[in-house]
């Protein structure tokens, strides 16, 4: 549970560790939204469904859109929520709802935002996603306690800029870790 004498995760990297097997989570970048009393909350941003668009959720909202917007890829946010759509951005931040992750970063899910990318006129740092990842009060603290998971400070190119791809080992290397050192075990000092 997080107390006022514990570190909340908002605004970090939760980085899978190898020995998740979990196929929602293996080998995840998921950028932490919300930690607090009730649980935590946050966007994967290194899975993309491969065969659904911005056009197609654009479409199925019947909202008016540009055709270079379109082509924009939709992230698999997490398996919770799925039917849910949730855009990490950087600013502006004048949304209907806006959760501030960071003084750069925020997590939007209203239709004004959405409407905004559609006609080019939202934020330019964006990911649209379906779903998140979500975790009861102090689920995620006993998960990072048995090993699954290491959390990192939140760097935006990797959320924005890296190829997909690389974003899982980019962050564990710029904490200073070889990725092929990892292991799947818990050690104790």
């Amino acid at each position: 549970m997080v107390t006022k004498n514990s570190a909340s995760l908002k605004g970090q990297f939760l980085l899978a560790m190898p020995g998740l097997i979990d196929p929602n989570f293996h080998q995840t970048v998921t950028c932490i939204c919300e930690h607090n009393d009730t649980g935590a909350m946050g966007i994967i941003i290194n899975r993309v469904h491969h065969s659904l668009t911005a056009k197609d959720i654009f479409e199925e909202l019947d909202i008016k859109h540009t055709s270079g917007v379109g082509t924009v890829p939709i992230h698999l946010g997490g398996p919770v929520h799925v039917g849910e759509i949730f855009i990490l951005h950087g600013p502006p931040f004048n949304w209907e709802a806006s959760l501030m992750i960071t003084e750069s970063l925020a997590m939007s899910n209203t239709r004004d935002i959405l409407e905004a990318v559609a006609m080019d006129r939202g934020p330019q740092a964006f990911i649209i996603s379906l779903g998140c990842a979500g975790w009861g009060p102090g689920q995620l603290e006993s998960e990072i306690k048995q090993n699954a998971w290491l959390n990192s400070s939140i760097f935006e190119e990797n959320i924005f800029d890296l190829p997909i791809d690389v974003r899982w080992d980019e962050a564990v290397k710029k904490m200073g870790i070889d990725p092929t050192l990892l292991s799947s075990t818990a050690g104790h000092a």
